[in-house]
């Protein structure tokens, strides 16, 4: 009788490791967040990751991903402002409001120059919005894009975004224009790119859209996802990694002793002199300590950081 011939073993599962900061990554179109969130995790090998906004699979642009201590920031990368650079095609609306949808009607009406300058004044500052059917919104506990792509009726509830400023860029073509959008959290450019078409009497959709800015976060630090993946398991290209606290940049500093960054971590109050109400990001050195709230002569520690002093 031949020999069994054993099965190869598998290959050890190679440990995560401690990594603490802020990653920019150039999202590609065609690829989810998270499955750009799993690419940088089986680059760097990190134990602990979130990111800082969603883009649509077709958008592109930048994705700040949090590696471990950086994803207790989260939420402040996520209310950041954001700053879109994005292209209407006119005369086509789409089911899902930009080019990965089939065309459900269509116009022949083309908006000029002058229309599109007037109009905009209208979609900016506090502004009410629907967001599209296919969007990440929850309807009774199910997102909608999910029942849309079952052919059930969606309708999400019209909510209040905060556009700061939307201006025309270019028009390559009568068929096509392209803008610039400064937005606080919530904002669907998908719907603004609707909305805008509906005020000048036709229709559109977009047809390319590209994050370039979240909060401090520009696509001048942001690397390929391809350039990533070189990386393997090593080091993470030079410079790559930004700390913990840039995601609070906009966040007054408070400097603390040694001995108070310790009851801070340890979750309790310290006495801090002179200082107004409000959120600050407390700093030990040039150690991220927490963020906290001041209220009368007092700091409540609302995040702390488990971060090596400097």
């Amino acid at each position: 009788m031949a020999a069994e011939t054993a099965e190869p073993a598998a290959p050890p599962r190679r440990a995560r490791r401690r990594i603490d900061g802020w990653l920019v990554v150039d999202k590609p179109a065609g690829m989810t967040s998270t499955q750009a969130l799993g690419r940088v995790r089986r680059a760097t090998g990190a134990a602990k990751l979130g990111h800082g906004g969603t883009l649509d699979p077709a958008a592109v642009g930048v994705l700040p991903v949090a590696l471990g201590e950086a994803t207790k920031t989260v939420p402040w990368c996520q209310a950041a402002t954001k700053v879109y650079r994005f292209t209407l095609r006119w005369g086509e609306a789409t089911a899902t409001d930009d080019g990965e949808g089939e065309v459900v009607a269509t116009c022949a009406i083309r908006p000029c120059r002058e229309h599109i300058q007037a109009a905009l004044a209208a979609f900016t500052g506090s502004i009410e919005q629907v967001p599209p059917a296919f969007s990440a919104v929850k309807l009774a506990g199910r997102r909608a894009y999910d029942l849309a792509r079952r052919g059930l009726p969606v309708a999400p509830a019209p909510r209040r975004v905060t556009v700061h400023s939307l201006r025309l860029v270019a028009i390559p073509d009568r068929d096509c224009a392209s803008f610039e959008a400064v937005c606080g959290k919530g904002t669907y450019i998908r719907a603004l790119g609707r909305d805008l078409a509906r005020r000048l009497g036709t229709l559109a959709h977009v047809a390319a859209l590209r994050r370039t800015r979240v909060g401090p976060f520009s696509h001048r630090m942001a690397i390929a996802v391809d350039t990533l993946g070189e990386c393997g398991k090593s080091e993470l290209p030079s410079g790559a990694l930004l700390p913990v606290e840039t995601a609070l940049d906009d966040i007054p500093a408070l400097a603390v002793t040694a001995a108070k960054a310790q009851l801070l971590r340890q979750g309790r109050r310290v006495a801090v002199a002179g200082e107004g109400g409000g959120i600050r990001r407390v700093m030990a050195g040039r150690c991220l300590v927490a963020v906290g709230e001041v209220t009368d002569g007092s700091l409540r520690p609302l995040r702390v950081f488990n971060l090596a002093e400097e």
